[in-house]
């Protein structure tokens, strides 16, 4: 840079002749009698000790010579101190002549010239700081001497706050006096710090204050007068001479620190994230400095030392002439680089090194805040002890020196600490203040404050507008690069002498490569990668700058030694890895870099031994790459997967290490495996992609039998890293990254292996071959083939569980194989076991764990043995029984959610797996948790202790939460298992039959309609258009204030005159859900009730013919010998009974009355005597017979009070109320009340399963707008077609306008809707637009939750605009379709029945009742247009539409969607970004407005509160995924990681069950939320108290006896 022009250093070695005063011709006493009287004088005149006077100087010569004495003067002898010090402040105060006002007592001379005159003092303050001859400075240290050294040095302070004054104030200053002051302070600091370190001498008391003044006065020069190129050059000279002083760096990272904190403000603007430092040094640079002056004093200042990777070299350090003469003078040091000052060149070397780190990460935009000194340098010294002692300046000379100081980076520590420098604080505040990395390094490492997903960390992101990484490279690779290979072996090296001169090395940029290479490279060969390598350039020899002197250890003192580099090492390659991960997506980087950068790794990632040799250990190297690599394989790097096995040997060291210590203390042993975790979890779908793809070796060396490396080979290495990381992890957010881990592992393998079969059953092999287990044969020598690792805590593990047993042991011959059967068994014997004995009081990492299990169930593994799924179970259970069994105290929210959450995941594996409710020992250990989690207690206790029967059992579960969430399982057992989906579909849960549907098939005719029975009398139209609901032909009762019964009494179907049985019809509306049943009274079986047991028609017995003896007989009530007995006086003693009529007079009315009615009833029995007489004398006279003929078949039953009196509802004990409750067991409603139809309504609009809704979005490179976002899936080549590929994965597309579940929006959920005008018509090209909500959607559904997948458009953001923006249905959409019982009769007319199409699929259990009712026009008449584009089908069923929802009881003030979510609607947005660095720019604030569910209640969405995945698909196939969400402690949910790398085969599931997780955890969180089955009994209970009707029993006997009101 300064080659052709001249250096100043021999002007400053040699001396100024201006610094000799004529005096010195003299000897020392006169000199010395003259120097005092006159400076005395001088000195008075001054206003030190009276008043300043002017001068009595006056022309130049008697100021020439006065000067002459004041030089002498400074040069006198430390004793004479007083001289000295008048000699300091004449020249002082005579300085002012330079400011703008100058004191009074400055010659007249010297204000008319002052540049002249202030040059000449300048050169005379020399004398001040050089040693005296003949004079010893050590000696001055001592004791006796200290207070005269310490009044020296304040003198030497005092001319250096005057010159610092002079050049900030003076504005008269000319080019040759700043030279000279520049020259002077080039000169004093080369005579105090060129000579070697000498503890305590000047040079170490003075160091810190002459070089801070130095490089203060240096920039106002650049500011004021710009250096001139030979003074740049001698300065560069002089700083390379002092570079074995700590005090030179810190203050070459103070100026290069400020410098680039200006350039980055004028290069990027405001919006790059600003470089702050502290207000003391922001003041170096001059306002008015240029932004050309501040990038050109930028560049010089950052090469003024030369290259910082020579502080590693001691020979190169001592290589300067004071170093020398000290050597050929002393006799302890033989050769320069022996002495003992230059063992601190590995801390110097490494704060060199930090703070070009520092400046790295400064253009990056991810530098550390910079604190104040004082609580930096206190951890500092605090973490590091040999770190305080560099810098012996006392402290009240240190003002200065000590506002910087580079503190270790987080590369060292493994975390932020507050000694590192330079915040990257944003200056414009942006939609985004979650903050995450964007590819950025694990020191970054990937997460915000906001984002409260796994592997979140609070380091800013990389900067949006940073540099491209070629340009970093550019400026600081090379000293990077060459710090990186310090230590090296193998390599050639340049000798010495090469070294000692400035090395002016070609930029990497300027090297050619060939063709071939770059074209081989660019495709991401990793051979190409090697011969670039070996090709491209010698000077990529991993140790070329490196010197033999480092190399021989024998001639290197031990503080000299490579190993003590490390630190810087480290530094360099944390670095290194930083710039590499913060490549752009598409931003192309120099093979010449990439292939330097990879050499650099593999060297690093050499795991170093101890002295025993059988021991690895992390050493500071190790732990830098880790802890800055984490995007390593995230990013599209060319060649980088020939990486991957240096870095599993890494992560093998630290992740199954339990006690892992790493060797630097600043390294935080928890972020160390966390950095790990997220390499891992990034190359954990590498050997199932690349599958038999070798993995070529960076050099092979002379080994011709090289068999290169597979990656389905490092298959069974990562999943032994993978289970031992877990086992032996004890950080709670590092186990959730790790479970997540191991669930995709699992599925991953599971989906390839299905894959992988389906592909041989194609090809007609009948041996299927698994390449997972060969892969396993040929298992790496690397890895932990011994399985005992992976069981070394198996005593651990099987304690308090006897029923484990020897699981284990027939499990190495499972895992060698390496299926996914094989993971499988082994991730639910893990995570069950840890989750009783370690996790259970971590409720995050419990959680973590249930999803995991939750995953495994819903997992399709080939050939699952029924005892491993039988086990999980017993598990699930034990730990819901333990969990219940803790002790009061520990009984908190957390710990009912892993309860609630373990409930959860039990149904989903016994709903999976149907065939463990046959088993009854597993039905019996889940009815006995059932019954816990409902009662509280067991009633089997302990072995031993009798059975407590129901009745006995006091009602106290651990809580209402857990109840209900034991309530949910146990009818998921009753109702579900085995069961679903149903012949519906898994759209629905509950019957799609209501109260008008039923009546379309009743029998009788009072009920039938026109569409079914055209034939009927016209009464049944009129009946209707009378106003009549189908509501009232049912009876309404409440069984246990909660369960809703509708009775139909009429018969369904066709009428059976031969099987007319008592039918009654149940609609069973509960907490979970609608059911209809019909029941039929029978006295014998089906098979058996068309037998007869009896002849047809038996015919008449024959009369006989002989007549009858008939004899009169007259009836006696006693015998004829009583009337022969004669009465005496006791029986007179009886009164007669008209004698009791007597005295009392309404007794004889009664009398006569009775007799009254006696004597009509026996005249009316003897004219009905009469009467039958006269008939049959008729009948005999005509000569006819009377035939016996059975009583006609009833056709009329009052069922509804059958039904109640046969399943024991009618009984007294029934009916009585209970003591607990003021509603009876059994509640009638009354359905003529106002509002029953529309509650009723309500009811069935409440799903009994969570419904969730997930919003996709794909965003194209650098799109920044909603409206740009939402047209992109409008067209299939406007997305990328694994975009296409992943929504079909998601779930199976539904009509929304024909399906019963959820559909994304509740004006369209749970209901068959009717189809506007062109929904319904089929796309044949769309990029996902199909499935915007408006005709179609993608949805899923277990027998827990239901979610649907929409894609929104710019034309469903219209669409939703019809919805209110409180989140209520508009009254357009409630009364789109048969919204209302009321309306299903009396407002709507019938269409003749049109046939169903062959092709067109019945709907199962629908009865075929479908049906399409129109638009009613303006005339109130109902028509069915041919041109609307909608079907009219009478055929399709249409179930009720929820009404505007009302304020829920008990779940507080809740919004319209309350019914609904009763606790919010969570937001989850999937957006596809083709640009990753996209993340940060999405508009999510405004995508929310296209999210409308009408759950929202009336709450605006929040950005704040939205899950955010983001996906990023690489140029390798798979994907990268980013998490983003609100803070909290249960909102982490697994099986995604932020950072994850996935493959396109599991991404649709993974998202999904992530997806799910979020939103359950969200739930578990909101206090206010209440389970769906919750949500319905409080309606139901809430309409009981609405609508009961309140009768005694009587009453109610008597209105079971009624028919039904009409």
């Amino acid at each position: 840079m300064y080659s052709e022009w001249a250096s100043l250093s021999s002007l400053i070695h040699n001396g100024n002749e201006e610094n000799f005063s004529v005096l010195g011709k003299f000897p020392m006493a006169e000199g010395k009698t003259v120097a005092i009287s006159v400076v005395k004088h001088l000195a008075g005149n001054l206003g030190i000790s009276q008043a300043a006077e002017p001068s009595p100087l006056t022309t130049d010569r008697e100021v020439l010579w006065c000067m002459e004495v004041v030089c002498f003067g400074l040069s006198l002898p430390l004793s004479e101190h007083d001289t000295i010090r008048d000699c300091v402040f004449v020249y002082c105060e005579w300085l002012s002549a330079l400011h703008p006002i100058p004191k009074i007592s400055v010659p007249k001379p010297v204000c008319e010239d002052p540049n002249l005159y202030a040059r000449k003092m300048i050169n005379h303050f020399h004398n001040l700081f050089v040693p005296r001859k003949g004079e010893a400075w050590p000696f001055l240290y001592l004791d006796l001497g200290h207070d005269v050294i310490n009044r020296q040095a304040v003198l030497c302070h005092r001319v250096l706050r005057t010159l610092q004054t002079l050049a900030q104030v003076s504005n008269r200053m000319n080019r040759e006096t700043w030279e000279s002051l520049l020259l002077f302070l080039l000169a004093i600091n080369d005579t105090l710090l060129g000579p070697p370190t000498v503890k305590d001498d000047v040079g170490d008391q003075l160091c810190e204050r002459v070089l801070s003044v130095l490089f203060e006065v240096w920039l106002l020069a650049c500011s004021r007068c710009f250096p001139s190129p030979p003074l740049w050059k001698t300065f560069r000279e002089m700083c390379m001479n002092w570079r074995h002083r700590m005090a030179l760096i810190e203050q070459w990272n103070r100026a290069n620190l400020v410098l680039t904190s200006k350039l980055l403000e004028f290069m990027y603007g405001p919006s790059f994230p600003e470089l702050k430092v502290s207000e003391e040094d922001a003041q170096l640079i001059p306002c008015g400095m240029g932004n050309d002056c501040v990038a050109q004093a930028w560049f010089r200042f950052l090469h003024c030392i030369g290259n910082p990777v020579d502080l590693c070299h001691p020979a190169i350090i001592s290589q300067t002439q004071k170093f020398l003469q000290f050597a050929i003078t002393s006799e302890d040091v033989v050769d320069p680089y022996q002495h003992p000052c230059l063992t601190q060149l590995p801390k110097i070397f490494s704060k060199a090194i930090r703070g070009i780190a520092v400046l790295v990460d400064s253009f990056l935009g991810i530098a550390q805040p910079y604190m104040d000194e004082g609580s930096s340098e206190k951890k500092e010294s605090s973490s590091h002890p040999s770190s305080a002692t560099h810098s012996p300046t006392p402290p009240p000379q240190r003002r200065l020196a000590k506002s910087f100081s580079v503190a270790p980076s987080s590369a060292i520590k493994g975390m932020p600490k507050a000694s590192l420098i330079g915040l990257t604080s944003g200056r414009t505040t942006t939609s985004h203040s979650a903050t995450t990395t964007n590819s950025g390094p694990s020191s970054t490492s990937s997460l915000s404050s906001v984002l409260s997903t796994l592997g979140q960390d609070t380091r800013p992101p990389l900067a949006p507008a940073r540099p491209k990484c070629n340009s970093i490279l550019h400026m600081f690779g090379e000293w990077l690069f060459e710090a990186a290979h310090i230590g090296c072996h193998g390599s050639s090296h340049i000798s010495d002498n090469s070294r000692l001169g400035e090395a002016s090395t070609k930029r990497p940029s300027s090297l050619l490569l060939d063709g071939s290479v770059r074209k081989s490279i660019g495709s991401g060969n990793s051979l190409g990668i090697q011969g670039m390598m070996v090709n491209a350039s010698p000077s990529f020899s991993p140790a070329s700058s490196q010197p033999a002197s480092l190399n021989d250890a024998t001639e290197l003192p031990p503080s000299l030694t490579i190993e003590k580099f490390e630190s810087g090492r480290a530094e360099a390659l944390g670095a290194l890895c930083r710039i590499f991960c913060a490549k752009k997506t598409g931003e192309e980087i120099l093979p010449v870099y990439l292939a330097r950068f990879y050499l650099a790794l593999q060297q690093g990632l050499k795991i170093p031994e101890d002295k025993s040799g059988d021991a690895r250990i992390c050493g500071e190297v190790l732990s830098s790459i880790i802890l800055n690599s984490s995007d390593l394989f995230r990013l599209d790097l060319d060649g980088v997967q020939v990486l991957v096995p240096y870095v599993l040997d890494a992560l093998e060291v630290v992740l199954p290490d339990k006690e892992l210590s790493p060797k630097s203390p600043y390294v935080s042993k928890t972020e160390l495996r966390r950095a790990s975790i997220h390499i891992l979890l990034s190359m954990l779908v590498l050997p199932l992609h690349f599958q038999t793809l070798p993995i070529r070796e960076l050099s092979t060396g002379s080994d011709k039998n090289y068999t290169p490396l597979t990656f389905i080979q490092l298959k069974p290495r990562l999943m032994n890293l993978l289970i031992n990381a877990l086992q032996v992890e004890s950080d709670p957010q590092n186990t959730q990254m790790l479970l997540g881990g191991l669930l995709l592992s699992v599925q991953d393998a599971a989906a390839y292996e299905e894959m992988e079969q389906g592909i041989q059953l194609d090809q007609g092999q009948d041996t299927p071959s698994n390449l997972l287990s060969s892969a396993s044969d040929t298992m790496s020598s690397h890895s932990l083939s011994d399985y005992r690792s992976l069981t070394e805590d198996l005593p651990e593990l099987q304690e308090g569980d006897a029923a484990f047993g020897n699981l284990y042991y027939d499990y190495p011959c499972r895992l060698s194989k390496n299926s996914a059967h094989a993971l499988f068994v082994q991730a639910t014997y893990l995570v069950c076991h840890r989750l009783m004995s370690s996790w259970k009081s971590d409720l995050n990492v419990s959680l973590a764990a249930l999803e995991l299990l939750a995953g495994l169930a819903r997992t399709h593994i080939r050939k699952t043995d029924d005892l491993e799924c039988k086990r999980a179970v017993k598990w699930l259970c034990d730990y819901v029984a333990q969990q219940c069994s803790r002790p009061p105290p520990a009984h908190s929210k957390d710990l009912h959610s892993s309860i609630v959450a373990a409930f959860q995941t039990a149904a989903t594996w016994l709903s999976a797996h149907p065939f463990l409710l046959h088993d009854k020992e597993c039905l019996t250990t889940v009815l006995e948790v059932v019954e816990l989690g409902i009662s509280g207690t067991k009633s089997q206790g302990k072995p031993g202790e009798p059975i407590k029967m129901k009745e006995e059992k006091e009602l106290k579960p651990a809580s209402m939460r857990v109840r209900d969430a034991a309530e949910a399982l146990l009818t998921v057992i009753l109702e579900q298992v085995g069961y679903f989906p149903s012949p519906c579909g898994a759209e629905s849960l509950s019957s799609l039959l209501d109260e008008a549907a039923l009546l379309r098939h009743c029998r009788s005719p009072s009920s039938l309609t026109p569409p079914f029975h055209r034939n009927c009398s016209n009464s049944i139209l009129n009946e209707q258009y009378k106003g009549s609901s189908p509501l009232h032909h049912f009876r309404y009762f409440v069984i246990e204030n909660s369960t809703m019964l509708a009775l139909l009494e009429e018969p369904l179907g066709v009428a059976d005159e031969q099987d007319s049985q008592p039918t009654v019809t149940l609609l069973i509306r509960g907490p979970f859900g609608r059911h209809a049943w019909s029941m039929q009274l029978r006295h014998l079986p089906r098979h058996k009730s068309g037998s007869k047991y009896h002849a047809p028609n038996p015919g008449r017995p024959i009369p006989m013919g002989e007549a009858p003896v008939r004899s009169d007989i007259k009836p006696r009530y006693f015998p004829e010998s009583v009337d022969r007995i004669p009465l005496c006086k006791v029986d007179h003693s009886i009164p007669s009974l008209e004698s009791t009529f007597v005295e009392d007079e309404k007794s004889s009315m009664e009398h006569s009355h009775l007799a009254r009615l006696m004597e009509r009833q026996v005249a009316a029995e003897a004219a009905a005597v009469q009467k039958s007489k006269a008939l049959l004398e008729q009948i005999r006279d005509s000569g006819g017979q009377v035939e016996c003929t059975p009583p006609p078949v009833c056709h009329e039953f009052q069922t509804a009070r059958l039904f109640l009196s046969h399943f024991g509802f009618l009984s007294s004990e029934s009916l009585k109320e209970p003591l607990n409750s003021p509603i009876a067991p059994l509640m009638a409603l009354d359905i003529n009340q106002t509002g029953f139809s529309n509650d009723l309504e309500t009811l069935d609009g409440i799903s009994c399963r969570t419904c969730d809704t997930v919003h996709l979005f794909y965003v194209r490179a650098r799109q920044k707008t909603a409206e740009e976002i939402l047209a992109n899936v409008n067209s299939s080549s406007t997305v990328n077609p694994h975009f296409l590929e992943f929504l079909s994965s998601l779930g199976w597309p539904v009509s929304v306008h024909k399906h019963s579940g959820w559909s994304g929006h509740v004006s369209t959920s749970w209901r068959v809707t009717e189809s506007q005008s062109g929904f319904d018509l089929p796309v044949s090209d769309h990029g996902g637009s199909l499935y915007n909500g408006e005709s179609k959607v993608l949805y899923w559904a277990d027998v827990n939750s239901e979610i649907a997948f929409v894609v929104p458009t710019l034309k469903s953001q219209k669409f939703m605009d019809t919805i209110s923006t409180d989140g209520s249905l508009t009254s357009g959409d409630l009364s789109s379709g048969p919204a209302s019982f009321d309306r299903s009769f009396s407002d709507k007319s019938y269409i003749t029945p049109v046939p169903v199409p062959p092709e067109k699929p019945m709907r199962t259990f629908s009865l075929d009742l479908e049906r399409q009712q129109q638009l009613a026009q303006q005339d109130g008449s109902v028509t069915c247009s041919a041109g609307s584009g909608a079907s009219c089908n009478p055929n399709e069923i249409m179930p009720p539409a929820p009404p505007p929802p009302t304020r829920q009881k008990r779940l507080g003030r809740q919004g319209p969607g309350s019914l609904y979510t009763s606790g919010g609607d969570t937001k989850v947005l999937v957006i596809w970004l083709e640009s990753f660095e996209d993340w940060i720019h999405v508009p999510i604030g405004d995508l929310l407005n296209s999210m409308v569910t009408g759950l929202e209640g009336g709450a605006r969405p929040n950005e704040r509160e939205s899950f955010v995945i983001f996906l990023h698909a690489l140029q390798t196939g798979l994907l990268r995924v980013k998490l983003q969400g609100p803070s909290g402690r249960m909102t982490i949910a697994t099986p995604l990681v932020d950072g994850m790398v996935v493959s396109r085969r599991v991404l649709g599931t993974l998202v999904r069950q992530t997806s799910l997780n979020m939103c359950r955890r969200r739930r578990l969180e909101n206090d206010t939320y209440h389970p769906p089955h919750v949500r319905r009994r409080l309606k139901i209970q809430e309409m009981t108290q609405k609508y009961m009707i309140k009768m005694s029993e009587p009453e109610l006997y008597t209105y079971l006896f009624s028919s039904p009101p009409s």
